[in-house]
């Protein structure tokens, strides 16, 4: 019998894949983006010195949402973490999707990232 992967392998896969072609740095850090099936995580990220320069969940206070795994949750993180990323004086970043397709919660964050002053 022919048993399949489990997604989140795959997902890990093409992740791997993605961080081989892509990293930070201290002018453009790694916008890096975690989905669960709760809640959806952002954080920038300086590759080579290996640190967090700000980050933004929908665990955050300032988020006050009644569901957390929806687009609008992660459109308020978007706007979070780049509100985050400017206040510190970073305007061009590197999108870093983490092996998840550019679709749903991923690109509504991404968008509401750009809309709030973001380039990728």
């Amino acid at each position: 019998m022919i048993t399949k992967p489990d997604k989140n392998a795959v997902r890990l896969k093409r992740h791997a894949r993605i961080r081989a072609k892509i990293s930070g740095t201290p002018e453009r850090p790694r916008l890096n983006i975690f989905r669960s099936n709760k809640h959806i995580y952002a954080q920038l990220v300086d590759d080579s010195k290996g640190i967090t320069l700000a980050s933004a969940s929908t665990l955050d206070k300032e988020i006050n949402l009644e569901g957390t795994s929806n687009t609008e949750a992660a459109i308020k993180v978007g706007e979070l973490i780049a509100k985050r990323a400017v206040e510190k004086g970073y305007k061009s970043v590197v999108f870093d999707r983490s092996g998840y397709l550019y679709h749903g919660r991923v690109q509504a964050l991404a968008d509401a990232a750009r809309e709030n002053g973001l380039e990728f």
